[in-house]
């Protein structure tokens, strides 16, 4: 009979090798406007999103999975036309909510994550005697600590659907960076070719990198009060791509 325990170190190396064949990529912090409709999600969703896994492979045990999205201006615009579209809101609702959620992108770095593996006791990010500690960290340098940690107890119906892999089984947070340190610096420097996060703890480190686009022109202001009024195009189906 194969064992519980049988079946996880073979799901371990299904993961193991299916993240070995992924190719990464490539995002852009670019602000410009954006021609998505409501089906584009889960394209912008899955390249936002990172998943690393923490292994010992001696034993296959695994410590640490984790899996978040960089709630990104390019994220941001897809999730509110989304949103707008799942929630029928009129082009004034629209408009509002694409402005706050826009202005938030300005204030901080914000990334949905969530995590499994190990003792789930000591997988509370928000609480002092979690096994990880989380930072921001660049190419150039730059380690952040989060300037808050919200901890999900009670996903709702939203948190659910728009980020699937926030399942039972794992523990969600929202956590935030500041945009500049005290000394007014970047804490993701203009120079930088990665960011990521580094779960760091007793067990080892897990880094989730995003690989930024290098040969991207910076795009022209936009008018974000102009862009939300627009009427949204109809939805695409996948027979029309």
């Amino acid at each position: 009979m194969v064992t519980s325990a049988w079946i996880w170190r073979g799901l371990v190396l299904a993961a193991l090798v299916g993240q070995a064949g992924c190719s990464t990529q490539l995002v852009s912090l670019n602000e410009g406007p954006r021609e998505y409709v409501a089906t584009d999600y889960e394209y912008v969703l899955r390249a936002w999103t990172r998943t690393e896994h923490l292994i010992a492979l001696s034993e296959l045990d695994n410590f640490l999975t984790a899996t978040a999205t960089f709630e990104s201006w390019d994220f941001r615009w897809a999730y509110v036309v989304r949103y707008a579209q799942d929630y029928r809101l009129t082009i004034e609702q629209r408009q509002k909510l694409l402005e706050k959620t826009l202005e938030e992108t300005h204030q901080r770095h914000q990334f949905f994550v969530a995590i499994f593996g190990g003792e789930r006791k000591y997988n509370d990010l928000a609480t002092q005697d979690s096994a990880w500690i989380v930072r921001l960290i660049d190419d150039t340098g730059n380690e952040t600590a989060p300037e808050e940690i919200i901890a999900i107890t009670k996903p709702n119906a939203l948190e659910r659907t728009y980020f699937p892999y926030n399942t039972v089984w794992r523990r969600a947070f929202r956590i935030r960076f500041p945009r500049e340190t005290a000394q007014g610096r970047p804490t993701i420097s203009p120079n930088a070719k990665w960011f990521g996060l580094r779960f760091a703890g007793a067990q080892g480190n897990s880094e989730l990198v995003w690989q930024l686009n290098e040969d991207e022109e910076p795009a022209e202001p936009v008018d974000v009060d102009q862009e939300a009024a627009r009427r949204p195009r109809p939805v695409r189906t996948v027979a029309d791509r």
